[in-house]
């Protein structure tokens, strides 16, 4: 039984006392939006070393943080050191986007070293399979990508990205309007490579009922992809993409009616003004269903930069009403990233969520941020490093940029205005 048909049914999970207890809201708020579709725990039965973490309406905006191997770079050690970078960054999420070899046994091993929910793109791995089995990744069946769908909610995946609304219809459109960049989902890409070939409807799509069959019997929470997501500013909020949103709200109504929980997957590249709009039209169409968006990036001339890029956008978006922030690292565009990448990443998507958060009300939002004025007001340097975002890096740079270990910062010194308002107003500034 999921938790949205616990919650529906008046129960309080363990899971729902967790992650109100980590929010600091009353269980019921969080009971109440796991009924109404507007918050998601993604905790699958299976997922033993599960840290739960809630999603949606009136929650801390949440950071997702994507690894995994890749044909070119299959060190699977690699990866799970970049897993214990994602856990001791501070994201919220992670998923194994691995299509290098032996997927099935990497992903076993993220699972059980994770405490953060673990989503995964099944579809990855079935034309990866497919591509060595049948030597075609486009000579993968349906059966089989059920059959990999089946096989990771059994290992315990608490979230998957499916592209159910990459439709024939949506494909048609696509080669009667072709985009400047066309799909840029990979997701995307193999799923209408596959029609195409085909010549057949999308098995997510067509066999939708059996995917909930799946996502009801573990409690794996569906994540609805945007394979028609923009990859540049040119093609955003097009028609494709506006088609595509409205079949995953037709698809999300229907997840919510078996008691599977849903989220929305959104842009892409979008720019500064199109964001707002983008947002409060996947609220309206999706009935309030938690939005996980990747950046929006921006710009799209800013290849090595594109985590800055991607957290002007986060926090836009966060600020408008999305919910779950997908991570861009600086390698985005470029490569594979490596652990730096990854924390880079992270930490970027941390402060646009918390900057969101602050707007928002979020409850100690603003409160973290008054500790931190109060501290630097009394030149408090291990109550500022210790409440930065990220205290290790910060204790470095003072380390390094004031090796006297002044009172004052090296770059103003015995001028700190601070120091200088402070004691003109009466004395040495007050601590804490």
């Amino acid at each position: 039984m999921t938790q949205m048909i616990k919650a529906r049914q008046g129960v309080i999970t363990p899971e729902m006392k967790r992650v109100a207890e980590i929010e600091k809201v009353p269980v019921e708020i969080i009971r109440a939006g796991l009924a109404d579709g507007t918050i998601v725990v993604p905790a699958n039965i299976n997922h033993k070393s599960l840290e739960p973490c809630a999603i949606g309406r009136g929650l801390k905006t949440k950071i997702n943080a994507n690894i995994g191997t890749s044909t070119d770079f299959p060190d699977e050690a690699a990866e799970l050191q970049k897993l214990q970078e994602v856990i001791s960054a501070g994201a919220d999420a992670v998923m194994d986007l691995s299509t290098g070899p032996e997927i099935s046994r990497i992903r076993r091993k993220m699972l059980a070293a994770s405490p953060l929910p673990v989503g995964t793109v099944p579809v990855y791995q079935a034309t990866a399979e497919a591509n060595v089995r049948y030597g075609a990744m486009v000579k993968m069946t349906a059966d089989d990508l059920f059959g990999v769908i089946e096989e990771q909610a059994k290992d315990g995946v608490d979230f998957i990205t499916v592209h159910c609304g990459v439709t024939r219809q949506v494909v048609e459109m696509l080669r009667r309007q072709r985009r400047v960049a066309d799909i840029v989902s990979r997701g995307g890409a193999f799923l209408a490579g596959w029609m195409l070939h085909h010549d057949l409807e999308n098995p997510l799509y067509e066999r939708y009922d059996e995917l909930l069959d799946i996502a009801e019997r573990y409690d794996v929470t569906l994540s609805l992809g945007d394979g028609l997501r923009p990859g540049c500013l040119a093609d955003a909020t097009d028609g494709l993409q506006v088609q595509e949103l409205l079949i995953l709200g037709e698809l999300a109504d229907r997840a919510r009616a078996r008691g599977v929980q849903v989220m929305i997957e959104g842009p892409g590249h979008v720019p500064l003004h199109q964001i707002q709009a983008n947002v409060e039209l996947q609220k309206s169409i999706c009935k309030g269903a938690p939005f996980y968006v990747l950046g929006p990036l921006v710009t799209d001339v800013a290849p090595g930069y594109d985590h800055i890029t991607a957290a002007i956008g986060g926090a836009l978006a966060a600020w408008a009403g999305a919910d779950f922030l997908c991570y861009v690292t600086p390698a985005e565009h470029l490569g594979l990233p490596d652990s730096k990448d990854v924390r880079e990443g992270i930490m970027a998507s941390r402060i646009a969520a918390h900057a969101a958060d602050i707007a928002k009300g979020i409850p100690g939002a603003a409160q973290w941020d008054l500790a931190m004025a109060k501290a630097r007001k009394a030149l408090d340097w291990e109550g500022q490093i210790a409440l930065s975002l990220d205290p290790a890096h910060a204790a470095a740079v003072r380390e390094k940029k004031n090796p006297g270990h002044r009172k004052e910062c090296s770059m103003c010194g015995e001028f700190c205005a601070m120091k200088v308002v402070g004691e003109a107003l009466g004395g040495e500034p007050e601590t804490c």
